[in-house]
């Protein structure tokens, strides 16, 4: 059986909300803005009481194999006190990077109904011993890779 639209549409949202219930339950302060016009799906209240903005992005299991950890098309400008949260729920990796980290990463659309748009690919796709496929976080983007948000500390 698929993938119904009704769960594919939603996934992002649950998992912004799965992943805002893990911040609080780590302890940050966490506000969610009613309108998501600018991108910003999460106000952390940092303990110096300065607050930094979060856009959520997460890759469904069910996405095409080479694809766990693919995000495209993404509207971004250098932005201070702004992070990217990304998940990939295949991989189960999550990797947090600044707005500048992000643009110094990723890759901006030159051409197409998508120029000035930002793409971030942090898996490969190789064989194991066994000859079977496996995707892995690339190694430059090992860094970014986060088990915690002490980043938003």
């Amino acid at each position: 059986m698929g993938i119904s639209f009704r769960n594919s549409a939603g996934f992002g949202k649950r998992m912004e909300y799965k992943l805002i219930g893990d911040m609080l339950i780590e302890g940050l302060d966490c506000y969610v803005p009613l309108v998501d016009d600018h991108g910003v799906d999460c106000v952390i209240k940092k303990e110096d009481g300065t607050f930094i903005e979060i856009q959520i992005k997460a890759r469904s299991k069910d996405v095409i194999d080479g694809d766990a950890a693919l995000f495209a098309a993404i509207t971004h400008e250098l932005t201070d006190n702004f992070y990217f949260l990304f998940f990939s729920e295949r991989l189960d990796i999550m990797w947090i990077l600044s707005s500048k980290e992000f643009l110094d990463e990723c890759v901006t659309n030159k051409t197409g109904k998508n120029a000035g748009k930002h793409s971030i690919w942090f898996n490969g796709n190789r064989k194991d011993s066994n000859g079977v496929k496996k995707e892995y976080c690339k190694k430059q983007f090992e860094k970014y890779v986060c088990t915690n948000f002490s980043r938003f500390y």
